[in-house]
């Protein structure tokens, strides 16, 4: 399984830009990935983006969404922090009204997260990786708000 990162604007180190990283991906592919698995993004632009980068190169393996629901502003600060990703700026607006306010950073968080799932699968993905951070509530929360579409 291959993790890569979707919404850092710097390759990752070993690569010298995106379409070298691509590049380096296909050849992962060809010796035999069945599957990759994306680092949390929250801009599903990025993702859709990523998606058709890999078509392009000839990578027609599923691709797994990673999708985290941020739960506390301390939290995405460490997250971004680690995975060098970006923020759209309705996520931004989101953290700077409710951040100081953990219930409200909390259930904004996780509608956020099913809101993305939401537009994931009505765009046709079908894989789809919660990361809940030890938070199996939040994981817990977001299947109820999806229970009618996954079960569709």
């Amino acid at each position: 399984m291959h993790r890569l990162s979707l919404l850092s604007r710097n390759a990752p180190p070993e690569s010298p830009d995106r379409v070298e990283d691509i590049a380096r991906l296909k050849e992962k592919v060809d010796c035999g990935l069945d599957f990759l698995t994306t680092q949390m993004f929250f801009d599903n632009d990025k993702f859709y983006n990523f998606r058709e980068m890999c078509v392009i190169k000839g990578i027609n393996i599923p691709i797994i969404a990673g999708v985290m629901p941020i739960t506390n502003a301390k939290q995405i600060k460490r997250s971004v922090e680690l995975s060098n990703c970006t923020l759209p700026k309705k996520f931004i607006k989101i953290m700077e009204r409710f951040g100081d306010n953990p219930d409200a950073m909390k259930q904004a968080g996780i509608i956020y997260a099913t809101e993305q799932i939401i537009n994931l699968l009505a765009n046709g993905v079908d894989n789809i990786h919660i990361y809940t951070m030890n938070k199996p509530d939040c994981a817990h929360k977001i299947t109820q708000g999806l229970s009618a579409i996954i079960n569709e």
